[in-house]
């Protein structure tokens, strides 16, 4: 399997030692309700977990919780709830929503609260290397002393320093120096240390994580790509710093974002669908669908009409499975379609053509169905390789949106009617067919159901 590896910006061979692979994902900031950008994260990696499973990996999963920094500080006093209150809230609502988007638990779902002895001995020893001093409780990450800063993000480390927006504090050594530790304000969240109270950074937390949970060097680090910088250069420098220049990444995975109109999908923008509103509205396979029907490197435009689209394509799976054909001898050429789908997905995870060999096997179904032959084996494989995408395509999931779309359908199928347009209306209705939805023209009405 090849993996576009952010770090060398070329498509790789995933080399692994032995059987198991380790992966460190980076999760939310939990101050307000997860939204559907991080959801297109999590099933990303879920498909690409799912897929090293598939051919037969081990693989260790860890995703961390930043629950405390800034935003949670000022989440909570708005809530007027304290922070470890709003933390709990909505960690427990991803994950119930992880769940119900089918996404496979991690092994491990550290916090940044949980590790502090972890953060301190990891600070304690980058400052022991003159890799980052302290002042006034404050401990910073000098950037300087890692020759390769910029690496990740290939960004000039010169350029960073004429551009940078940030003024030197008084007591900072130079403006790109980040912070490791922060000394405690009035009123804020802190915890003992060597250099007073205080809190965690928010870079310093992952390194300290992937550490303790994962060692010093990892096969597989993900997130989003608005993490490549600073979070995940950081990352490297506090990480590789700390160990002696031991690489601390393999591979470095960023999947694209999702856009909601013209911008990025963003809490702190205010512009986004919560994970908890798309589920109420449509189905968890229908977002799944979404969210891989392009190239996870590549970004995708989140609106009602997109996942729709994506609902009648899950009808349509659903219904070539229900399908009755007849036991003879004339059968699908089943080992074609599955080499083709893990060629594709062994090409940097290559979902879209993946999903076009799910849907060619569809057609080839539906196609071997009206001729009378065998499709048992041909429903299985459908069965298999959707699992590794995911995909349940239980009918217990809600139709409701589906639904009014077919009706939106059947009212043009009619205005068409009335214009004589029948060609056009023929076609809404053989197309509704094929999707398992039958109409009925009566007298006064037409209606519509999906036979079982």
């Amino acid at each position: 399997m090849k993996i576009h590896n952010t770090l060398t910006g070329k498509t790789e061979l995933l080399k692994v030692s032995g059987n198991k692979v380790s992966m460190y994902v980076c999760g939310i900031t939990p101050y307000s309700p997860a939204h559907v950008g991080h959801a297109m994260r999590s099933v990303v990696f879920d498909v690409f977990k799912r897929y090293l499973i598939h051919k037969g990996l081990d693989v260790v999963h860890v995703e961390n919780f930043t629950d405390i920094d800034d935003k949670m500080i000022d989440g909570a006093n708005k809530q007027g709830i304290s922070v470890s209150e709003l933390a709990e809230s909505n960690i427990s609502s991803y994950l119930t929503e992880m769940d119900m988007l089918g996404v496979l638990r991690a092994d491990s779902y550290p916090r940044a609260t949980g590790e502090i002895e972890n953060i301190v001995n990891m600070i304690s020893g980058l400052i022991e290397n003159e890799s980052a001093y302290e002042v006034n409780g404050d401990v910073y990450f000098r950037v300087r002393s890692n020759p390769d800063y910029g690496k990740l993000s290939d960004r000039d480390i010169e350029k960073l320093k004429s551009g940078a927006r940030v003024a030197i504090a008084d007591h900072k050594e130079d403006a790109l120096d980040f912070a490791l530790w922060k000394s405690q304000k009035p009123g804020e969240p802190a915890w003992q240390s060597p250099w007073g109270l205080g809190r965690p950074g928010w870079h310093i937390e992952c390194s300290a994580m992937a550490l303790e949970y994962l060692g010093e060097s990892i096969d597989i680090h993900g997130g989003g790509q608005d993490l490549i910088f600073p979070h995940h250069e950081n990352e490297i420098a506090q990480s590789e710093s700390f160990s002696g220049h031991k690489p601390f990444a393999k591979v470095w995975m960023h999947n694209g974002l999702v856009r909601l109109g013209e911008d990025k999908m963003s809490k702190s923008l205010g512009n986004m669908v919560t994970i908890g509103q798309a589920l109420n509205t449509h189905s968890a396979d229908a977002l799944r669908l979404l969210f891989i029907s392009a190239h996870y490197r590549s970004p995708i435009t989140y609106n009602e009409d997109a996942v729709l689209a994506q609902e009648n394509a899950i009808q349509r799976i659903k219904n070539a499975l229900k399908l009755m054909g007849q036991e003879t001898d004339s059968k699908i050429d089943t080992n074609s379609y599955v080499n083709n789908f893990e060629s594709a997905m062994d090409d940097d995870l290559n979902t879209p053509k993946a999903l076009a060999v799910i849907f060619d096997l569809v057609r080839e179904i539906y196609k071997h169905h009206r001729n009378g032959n065998s499709i048992t084996d041909a429903q299985n494989t459908l069965k298999n390789i959707t699992g590794v995408l995911g995909l349940t395509l239980s009918d217990k999931e809600s139709n409701t949106a589906s639904d009014s779309f077919i009706d939106l359908l059947i009212e043009v199928r009619l205005s068409l009617r009335e214009a004589n347009q029948y060609e056009l209306a023929d076609k809404i209705r053989d197309g509704l067919l094929d999707l398992g939805v039958h109409i009925e023209d009566g007298v006064d009405k037409t209606t519509w159901n999906r036979p079982s």
